[in-house]
């Protein structure tokens, strides 16, 4: 029998919350260090690489309003959803002007749906909330990010194989335990599946820690990037299933018309991340 309500969850829907950061490039330099580039370019009024906003606009909560994941404890901003695991599942973005390190900016959320579905491993909860990041009064990025809230993975659980293109670009990124404490770090991340083994594997059903979503977002989208040669327009991805500390990913793209199609691979072939980006 189904534990959710989803009439009680969907009053969570127009809830809306503000905030306000500065673009510091001392932090977009640290995250540079993370990911193995060049700093030098990023200084202030340097355009903020894409996907790198995330690393802004963070919530720091003291200890008694944490969720026994690490998180934000649920019943706040996003609804209280009965499910233990939650995850980063996607999004799509539109980049519609140019975020300069340093400058001012506000952030404006709210949740646009909740959706309750079946899943090959059980109930799933989607929650779908709509970012629009402003500078001097303009929309500059708007994002749609999914979360999606599911039950504990079951060991030894097997994913649907996803056929993907030959690849015409690739290279490879092996995160280790310092990229994963880092980029933690970074966005404030208190999420345990990051760094506690012993939760991941008792208590969420994982192997080892899981290397962040959104990190390999921001992989792909700044691949994209690089490949190209200007700056994305729109970028959507997916998560199609956790990579774990220790794995070799593999980043690859194929050109489809006016389309980049990127995804991250496993070391088995799987493919942990789809996305999309156009230009």
């Amino acid at each position: 029998m189904s534990t959710i309500d989803l009439q009680h969850l969907r009053q969570w829907i127009g809830k809306t919350h503000v905030d306000h950061d500065v673009l510091s490039s001392r932090h977009a330099r640290l995250m540079a260090a993370t990911l193995g580039i060049p700093q030098g370019d990023l200084v202030s009024d340097y355009p903020l690489p894409p996907l790198w906003h995330w690393l802004y606009f963070l919530d720091g909560l003291p200890p008694e309003k944490l969720g026994r994941d690490g998180h934000p404890a649920r019943g706040g901003f996003l609804p209280p959803v009965p499910l233990p695991n939650r995850m980063w599942a996607g999004g799509q973005l539109e980049f519609r002007k140019a975020l300069p390190l340093d400058g001012s900016v506000e952030k404006r959320s709210s949740i646009v749906s909740i959706e309750h579905k079946q899943g090959r491993s059980g109930e799933l909860v989607f929650v779908t909330v709509l970012h629009e990041i402003l500078h001097a009064g303009e929309v500059a990025i708007s994002e749609h990010h999914d979360i999606v809230y599911k039950e504990a993975t079951q060991p030894g659980s097997s994913k649907p194989l996803t056929t993907m293109p030959q690849a015409i670009h690739s290279r490879e990124f092996l995160p280790d335990s310092t990229t994963l404490f880092r980029y933690s770090a970074l966005t404030f991340n208190g999420h345990r599946i990051h760094y506690d083994a012993d939760y991941c594997r008792d208590v969420e059903g994982y192997g080892s820690q899981v290397i962040h979503g959104p990190l390999n977002a921001t992989l792909l989208a700044g691949y994209a990037e690089s490949i190209v040669g200007k700056p994305v327009k729109h970028f959507n991805y997916r998560g199609l299933q956790p990579a774990m500390l220790g794995a070799k990913l593999s980043l690859s793209a194929v050109h489809e018309g006016d389309d980049l199609l990127l995804w991250v691979s496993l070391p088995d072939g799987a493919v942990s991340m789809q996305a999309r980006a156009r230009f």
